[in-house]
């Protein structure tokens, strides 16, 4: 049987790396802290929570899809895994930090 590419799974939570309290999104899955964009290896398919690393994400750079618009590129610190999050800089609760999201883009020039 195969498993769906995307499972929703929108609970707060605390940051593991600066310590804020995440509010869920509302619409999606928040994969990520706003405040300061790192997140937490959890995932094997967007919001199952079936990975068993654990590790902490920290957001390399910035990308542009064409699609999905932002796009937060993080590497596991712990396994080197690399995934992609899509950015929410226009959500209603705790919008992602355009402040950081440059800072990322910045970085890669």
């Amino acid at each position: 049987m195969e498993s769906k590419r995307f499972t929703k799974n929108d609970s707060g939570f605390l940051c593991g790396h600066c310590g804020k309290e995440v509010l869920p999104l509302g619409s999606s899955s928040r994969n990520h802290c706003p405040f300061c964009l790192w997140s937490r290896h959890l995932d094997i398919m967007p919001g199952d929570r079936a990975a068993d690393c654990g590790g902490m994400m920290e957001p390399v750079r910035v990308e542009t899809d064409a699609k999905r618009g932002l796009m937060i590129l993080h590497r596991c610190t712990k396994c080197g895994y690399t995934g992609r999050n899509r950015a929410v800089p226009d959500a209603k609760v705790q919008p992602d930090s355009m402040d950081e999201l440059i800072r990322l883009t910045v970085a890669e020039l």
